[in-house]
């Protein structure tokens, strides 16, 4: 069997308080490179490449793992969530977190 892997943007968040209070740029707002209901389908080596560039680095680094496994066919969170093909996983960007929905999609 093979595998695809769908992340799809679930929210986009952004605490203007803490941004007041601790970032440089207090107005910076929220991540200008997702929103939600953003798809991404990987059914291939775009896992190595970021979806070449159209992907932010940081938050690739929170999910990759996620994606990696379900590209290999593997429970994601088996256990943990009530589906094991899907994990809730968010970027590591404290002040304006983007929350990701990864999916293992099985193809015939």
């Amino acid at each position: 069997m093979k595998y695809k892997c769908r992340i799809t943007v679930l929210e986009a968040k952004v605490f203007p308080e803490l941004q007041e209070k601790y970032l440089a740029d207090p107005k910076v707002g929220a991540c200008p490179l997702f929103k939600a209901g953003d798809t991404f389908m990987i059914e291939n080596d775009d896992f190595w490449h970021m979806l070449n560039g159209r992907f932010c680095a940081e938050a690739w680094d929170c999910i990759s793992r996620y994606v990696y496994a379900a590209l290999q066919g593997g429970s994601i969170m088996n256990g943990w969530t009530n589906d094991e093909k899907t994990m809730i996983a968010c970027c590591n960007d404290g002040t304006r977190p983007v929350i990701f929905k990864i999916e293992r999609i099985n193809v015939e």
